[in-house]
Parts: C-alpha cells; structure tokens; sequence
C-alpha cells in the first residue's frame, strides 16, 4: 500500500508540475526531441528566467535531465527522463513520407538510427551525413548483428546528396545538429560511440536509438 501511494504521488506531482501550459509545452516539444535551453526559449518566444523556472519546476519531479554538447562543451541539451511521461499520454507526431536519421560522417548512429526505424514502421527511412566517412564503422556493423538489425551494403552518404524537402529529418549527433541549425528538424542528443569504440559503447547506443525510435514511431503517420 505504501508503494502504490509513492506512486501516486509521484504521478500526482508531474501532473501538478504539468498543469502549467508552458511546462506542458515543453514537455511536448522534448517528447519529440532534445533542445538546448536557448532553442526551447526561441520556441517558446519566453525570456530566460521565466524558462529557467519552469525548468526547475519540471526537474523538481524528475521528469527533465541535462547533458552536456560534445561539440560546444558550454551548450547543453534538455531532455526527458526514462519514464518521465508514464501514466501521460503525448499526443501525434504528425505526418511523414520519409524519415531521414542524420550523423556527421554516416557511419554509425545514423546507420544503427534507420536500422531500428526500418524494424518499427513502415514510413520509410534513409541515413545520411553532414561530413560522411568512407565505410561504416567496424563497431557499427558488430553491433548491428549482434543486435540482428540488417545494415545496407553501401558507403556513407552526403546529406545533401539524399535529403527531400518534404523528409523528416532528425539529427542524431550534436555536431551535426549544431551545423544545420533549423533545417535539422529533430535532434536526439546521442553520445558517439566511435570515441570510446568499445562494445558497451555500441550497444549503449543502440539502446538508446531503440528507445527513441519505439517513442516516436507509433507517434508518426505516413503521409
């Protein structure tokens, strides 16, 4: 019984923290994707202090966390916690043709991102690169078989050279979110294996690309 009214309240004190229509926004804005506290401000056209208390009020009940940029170590990103939204109900997506996942050189997370896409929804999906490297990384194709996802046998590609402009893009690496700004679309802050190159690292990754990608793609209508 003491268990189920810890529950209960804890449940009880997101919905209070989210009774607040600007903490529900952002909250629906970073079920979607991560966001540094200056792009949720220019979402939300919401001066500094007033975004910083509704942060804290959010992350008071455990629903937000903050990570720090691998690219730009003084810029951080925003997200949700695991769990953060259970027992609430986000709303849609929206609407696809096709999905593109987006990575500096193409070669892991982007790769590993369209893999897990392909095996969750039938939109379709494509991988590409700000900066692609020669081949896909080593760990990259390891962890996608020890994971039995499927990796296309073919080199890296330039955004450039794949992207639609009516294609949901999401940017899976900071770097590559910071270079594209807007035309990013979403953005998942997800650290780059290749750095540590160790299994763990890769299957981390994994791990959380397939969180990810099972929150948004019922989430996702074909158009």
């Amino acid at each position: 019984m003491n268990a189920e009214r810890t529950d209960l309240e804890r449940r009880a004190a997101r919905h209070a923290a989210l009774a607040d229509a600007s903490r529900l926004h952002i909250v629906d804005l970073l079920s979607l994707g991560d966001l540094a506290p200056s792009e949720l401000q220019a979402r939300l056209a919401m001066p500094s202090n007033l975004l910083a208390h509704h942060l804290k009020a959010l992350e008071a009940v455990g629903m937000l966390t903050r990570g720090r940029s691998e690219a730009d170590r003084r810029r951080s990103y925003v997200r949700l916690t695991p769990g953060a939204l259970d027992g609430l109900v986000p709303g849609s997506a929206g609407r696809a043709h096709r999905v593109v996942f987006v990575c500096t050189a193409n070669s892991a997370r982007s790769q590993l991102a369209a893999a897990l896409w392909r095996r969750a929804s039938r939109i379709p999906v494509a991988s590409a690169g700000t900066h692609p490297a020669d081949r896909i990384d080593p760990g990259a194709v390891a962890a996608a078989r020890r994971h039995h996802l499927p990796l296309p046998a073919r080199r890296p590609r330039l955004l450039a050279d794949v992207a639609a402009d009516d294609d949901f893009v999401i940017t899976v690496c900071d770097h590559a979110h910071e270079e594209l700004g807007d035309r990013g679309g979403l953005h998942w802050s997800i650290p780059d294996p290749v750095r540590a190159g160790t299994d763990h690292a890769f299957d981390a990754t994994v791990t959380a690309l397939a969180g990810r990608v099972s929150g948004l793609a019922p989430r996702l209508a074909a158009s």
